[in-house]
């Protein structure tokens, strides 16, 4: 019984046996060639590397719109926020249903048109329009009342249709580059420009938003909140529906995929063969109740801690301008960590934690402007200086995960695994939404008085806030970087799985005709090189 146990783990964890990894070498050898080539030869054109950036920085900026959701929910809208965070508990629960049902029909899409492309076309503008009407509630619905049955219901709707057409769209979204180029530099290199061209789009709506909100709070101009919400929310959606349907139609699908994708219940399981994958799951699983509070304390901390725009502007100035440099430390990060992604990612990912730990100097100077200014501007700035090396290298070893079950599994599951691995952030949500209400109450913020300079008049209260805004990630961040420490996926193992998954998506091309165009493609772009 013993030995069936054994060889029934052996089976399971095993790789399959029409993967890379088990496949016999002396077959995948007769595409050596390709393979290197493929690993070590750019072929995406300048198009392909910016448009994917642009439509990032379109994204974007409705993402910087979307970091003051909750704002918007209690201030403008004027929600009370246990009906807003029990409204996002239920979405959350109901995400637990929509997301696996979506994951599985991504990972079975085959079309002339690519896999993720067909979805990015068709749900970019519902979601766009949807975010844009919800942004636009407050300018009918003016009931000024918490505990409006017909505001609830309003935010509950667009939550729903808004996260529903977010899978549709986001999932594929989140996929195409891996489908576009088997090259890591050219992954690396779209990967950076969506990382700066991303934080560009948002960081356009900070700079609007804040000076505007200051400005109505202390009565110099009269735009209501409702309105500014309502025009930078349509402006975000007419930018991101035409940038993203551009990435639909102007990006090509490269990376070959086995005609006939494993079966469900196959395929859900493929995480267990992953044990990159599994590893951080886990660490997802020990934080995925963690919570901020739910609330903008970045915009109080803005707004009644350092005192309004100007000096707001003073606090973000070193890490605005390092953030740009920082893309240019990139090769030195590279050539000191001698280009093992994974001890480069664990020591940037270690001087993060260290900088939330020095903004834990400001909590006693709340109350002393150009002290928690400086502190919060010297700190945060030490934060830019990493920010290029790491976005690279943090998103390469994502994907590089994301290979490996390919090539242990044959399959590419990418629909399956990511809705698996999130799985355990929807299914803890009530208890998300509950330490978020704690942590709300337990600020003490009064979210009535207007966002002016020290309008709580309370040092514990800011004191609060400053913790909730800077150190209270500590933990998820602690606990997220444990699973690098075993990552053993680098140099030769590395290269040496690239070079195989690419042989075997050359044999599956002489197997299989529609799998064929793909490769060809590909060597013909190998070869002009």
């Amino acid at each position: 019984m013993a030995k069936e146990n054994k060889n029934a783990v052996k089976v399971f964890f095993e790789a399959e046996s029409d993967s890379a990894a088990s496949i016999d070498k002396k077959t995948l050898n007769r595409y050596s060639d390709f393979a290197v080539k493929s690993f070590h030869t750019r072929v995406l054109d300048g198009r392909e590397l910016s448009i994917p950036a642009i439509a990032q920085f379109a994204t974007s900026i409705l993402g910087g719109v979307q970091v003051y959701e909750t704002l918007f929910f209690v201030n403008v809208l004027r929600i009370n926020m246990i009906y807003v965070t029990a409204i996002k508990a239920l979405i959350g629960i109901y995400d637990v249903l929509n997301d696996p049902l979506f994951g599985i029909v991504y990972d079975r899409t085959r079309t002339r048109y690519g896999k993720a492309r067909p979805y990015i076309l068709l749900g970019a503008v519902p979601y766009f329009v949807v975010t844009a009407i919800m942004y636009s509630g407050a300018v009918f619905l003016k009931n000024p009342s918490g505990n409006d049955p017909k505001k609830i219901l309003f935010v509950f709707i667009m939550l729903f249709l808004k996260e529903t057409f977010a899978t549709i769209y986001n999932l594929p979204k989140g996929n195409l580059l891996v489908l576009m180029t088997p090259n890591p530099q050219d992954r690396i290199t779209v990967g950076l420009l969506n990382s700066y061209l991303g934080e560009a789009g948002s960081t356009i709506i900070y700079a609007i938003f804040l000076p505007l909100m200051e400005l109505n709070n202390k009565g110099y101009i009269d735009l209501p909140m409702s309105w500014l919400f309502t025009i930078l929310a349509w402006f975000a959606a007419a930018i991101g529906i035409v940038c993203n349907i551009a990435q639909a139609v102007l990006c090509k699908e490269r990376v070959m995929l086995q005609a006939k994708p494993a079966p469900i219940e196959k395929s859900v399981l493929y995480v267990l063969k992953n044990k990159y994958m599994l590893r951080n799951f886990a660490a997802n699983f020990a934080t995925s109740w963690w919570s901020s509070g739910g609330y903008s304390w970045d915009v109080v901390t803005q707004q009644e801690i350092f005192g309004g725009t100007f000096y707001t502007v003073l606090a973000y100035l070193p890490y605005n301008v390092l953030d740009v440099i920082s893309v240019t430390f990139i090769p030195k990060f590279a050539k000191i960590f001698k280009h093992n992604n994974r001890n480069e990612l664990i020591a940037l990912r270690m001087w993060d934690i260290l900088c939330v730990v020095g903004m834990w100097l400001g909590i006693p100077f709340v109350d002393r402007r150009w002290v928690a200014v400086g502190i919060y501007a010297f700190f945060y700035a030490l934060t830019a200086i990493n920010n290029g090396p790491a976005n690279v290298v943090e998103g390469e070893i994502g994907r590089e995960i994301n290979d490996y079950t390919e090539y242990v599994t044959g399959e590419r599951p990418d629909g399956t695994i990511h809705i698996i691995t999130n799985l355990i952030l929807r299914i803890t949500a009530p208890l998300n939404a509950m330490f978020t209400i704690f942590l709300f109450k337990w600020s003490g913020y009064d979210t009535t008085l207007p966002m002016l300079p020290w309008a709580q008049e309370n040092k514990v209260v800011y004191q609060k806030v400053w913790f909730l805004f800077n150190g209270i990630t500590i933990l998820p961040r602690v606990i997220k970087v444990i699973p690098y420490f075993f990552y053993d996926l680098v140099g030769e193992k590395r290269e040496q799985m690239y070079i195989e998954l690419n042989e075997r998506r050359a044999l599956l091309a002489d197997k299989d005709e529609a799998l064929e165009e793909g490769v060809s493609e590909i060597m013909e772009t190998l070869s002009e090189t």
